[in-house]
């Protein structure tokens, strides 16, 4: 492990001491390594370097917005291979929060959630992704014969 010296000023040493308390860290250092370690993978995801991931679209809007539902169902048929899983909740009688899971290449999934979000209708839109490794792996489950199957590993943070 390295030591290195930085220089804050008050307003911002102040704020991590804040997230320090609210998030129970033991130090500053341990809340700073977990914050270059974020910032460090929204940097690789917003450069494309993550390959391919897994991800949480996290979407709200108005059901009666000129077609949006009939326009959002048609982007995911057109990207049904990125598409793993959808959660549909209705929050009020205009309003409707979807959670779309999302698999692939990290550029195409980023492409569709933007799409999404920037759709006319949408008031709130985030994507979550962690890169991953999809490998084909054969091995057996529960007294089954051994089989081949893809398996989706997470690669760790940091």
């Amino acid at each position: 492990m390295q030591r290195v010296t930085i220089t804050l000023d008050d307003e911002l040493a102040a704020a991590i001491d804040r997230l320090v308390r609210v998030r129970g860290y033991q130090g500053r250092s341990e809340a700073i390594r977990d914050l270059v370690r974020d910032g460090l993978r929204q940097a690789a995801e917003a450069s494309g370097a993550a390959g391919e991931c897994v991800a949480a679209l996290f979407y709200v809007y108005e059901h009666e917005s000129r077609e949006l539902a009939k326009r959002l169902a048609r982007i995911f048929h057109d990207h049904h291979d990125l598409s793993v899983s959808a959660l549909h909740v209705h929050l009020d009688h205009d309003t409707c929060l979807e959670v779309s899971v999302l698999r692939g290449p990290g550029q195409a999934v980023r492409t569709l959630g933007e799409h999404v979000i920037a759709e006319r209708g949408v008031h709130y839109g985030r994507l979550v992704a962690a890169p991953v490794s999809i490998r084909s792996e054969r091995h057996a489950h529960g007294g089954a014969p051994a089989h081949r199957h893809a398996h989706t590993h997470v690669h760790k943070a940091g």
